[in-house]
């Protein structure tokens, strides 16, 4: 940054920026008396070359940020500055400054919690080499390792650039070329890429990104149109909050889902079974309906109220253009499913040969689909740990709102008489609740012996 001061009738320039910008710009140094040392010139035969590098690479190991200051004496007569005046050189060197700009403590945190969550964190900045790897060792980025520079990237070709990227975390004196050549070579490793920035030049870095994370509060309007997402703070624990939302969310889609599917692969399996074998339906097409329409307004919407499950941080991140439901889930819906629909029918048998009646009877495989599904929403809060915890009960109350919900319908299904004459119902004895009770629980304890195998296949992977 440059700008022109008037002094005792006669004009300087006054320069501040990066120190190894200004020493290529300056020629004489001045004394500590400000009074020029024609004698010490800056290049080859600058005796004090080295001990100008020397004091910047201690401050910068500091952590601290390092600027210069050099001036120029231009005519009398000049009111502007322009890049020419800079770029000519000719300055002489007055020295420099460490200032601290320690990095915040929810920062820290954010990265070592994205750490665990399997997401690399990356820094390119411009400052000198020796300060961004002493703050990002302070940040515990790039742990072992020192910063690769942008005239590094510059002479790196795109084979030895992914290389690069691969292997290091902090990237130094970077322009916004040099960002989105390291924005290209980590998508071509396979990496999903987000990026952060707030000036103009890192507009083309944030288009070029899978995720480009604009500033709202410094950032440039160019910034923003560029960019998918929008910090209304400006704080980069606001990333690391927006990803643990997003894990929620998706955890949850999936939770829903994976309940939902179950309940209509019973109901088709049942049908299925009975008109394969000549059997009289189990459930009528109206029982049918009463089941998903209960389920859908109580059982399915409790689940996307459910928090974060305890791990939600400690995952992975998911692999690009898969399944929506990972393979646990898509193996949970085929065997509830079965056990469901396989109760529901052995139930339905167990009934007719004890000679109930055929209304008893459906009213029992109703019973026993729907006792079986409260227990089902159970165990499905917590997909990759055991619901057998406190949890389960301190926490989402409209879950168990919804549950209570759904015993009140069904109770009314079996017991009012407007409900039996729509839906050709009848009331049962204590023997019709305790039975799907018993297969709501082997159902429930089903799930919770799969968690513990899927767990324990996790650990060892």
């Amino acid at each position: 940054m440059a700008s022109l001061v008037e002094h005792d009738g006669r004009r300087y320039i006054y320069l501040k920026g990066a120190p190894d910008r200004l020493l290529a710009r300056s020629q004489p140094e001045y004394d500590a008396e400000l009074t020029v040392d024609s004698i010490c010139t800056y290049g080859t035969e600058n005796i004090h070359n080295e001990f100008w590098e020397s004091a910047i690479d201690d401050l910068s190991a500091q952590g601290l940020r390092v600027l210069a200051g050099a001036v120029k004496e231009v005519p009398a007569d000049t009111n502007s500055i322009t890049t020419d005046d800079v770029d000519a050189g000719g300055f002489a060197f007055v020295g420099f400054y460490g200032i601290i700009d320690p990095p915040r403590e929810e920062a820290i945190d954010t990265i070592a919690t994205l750490h665990n969550a399997g997401i690399r964190i990356e820094m390119t900045t411009g400052d000198h080499a020796g300060t961004a790897t002493a703050i990002g060792h302070q940040m515990g980025i790039g742990q072992g390792t020192t910063a690769i520079t942008g005239a590094e990237i510059e002479d790196a070709s795109d084979d030895e650039l992914r290389e690069v990227a691969r292997d290091h975390d902090i990237f130094a004196r970077t322009s916004p070329a040099h960002k989105l050549r390291l924005v290209r070579a980590l998508q071509v490793n396979g990496e999903v890429v987000s990026m952060t920035g707030d000036g103009v030049n890192d507009a083309p870095s944030l288009k070029r990104a899978d995720v480009g994370v604009a500033m709202g509060i410094k950032g440039t309007e160019a910034t923003k149109d560029a960019a998918d997402v929008v910090l209304a703070d400006d704080n980069f624990a606001t990333i690391g909050r927006a990803v643990h939302m997003g894990r929620t969310i998706y955890d949850n889609l999936v939770k829903s889902i994976t309940f939902m599917l179950p309940t209509n692969g019973a109901q088709g399996l049942v049908v299925f079974v009975a008109v394969l074998f000549g059997l009289t339906l189990p459930l009528t097409p109206v029982q049918v309906l009463w089941v998903n329409t209960i389920t859908a307004v109580t059982l399915s919407l409790a689940l996307a109220f459910e928090p974060s499950e305890p791990d939600v941080m400690n995952r992975p991140p998911r692999k690009p253009g898969g399944s929506i439901l990972p393979r646990e889930s898509l193996i949970r819906i085929a065997y509830v499913s079965l056990l469901i629909g396989g109760a529901t029918i052995g139930v339905f048998l167990w009934s007719r040969d004890q000679g109930m009646d055929v209304a008893v009877s459906r009213t029992l495989a109703v019973n026993t689909i729907v006792v079986a599904q409260m227990f089902f929403l159970l165990a499905s809060r917590f997909t990759r740990t055991s619901s057998l915890r406190k949890e389960l009960f301190t926490t989402n109350p409209i879950s168990w709102g919804a549950f209570v919900l759904m015993g009140l319908l069904q109770v009314a299904f079996v017991y009012l008489p407007f409900m039996n004459s729509a839906f050709a119902s009848q009331a049962v004895d204590i023997r019709g609740w305790l039975l799907p009770v018993a297969i709501g629980i082997v159902i429930f304890l089903v799930i919770e012996v799969e968690k513990a195998f899927q767990h324990r296949a996790r650990s060892k992977s």
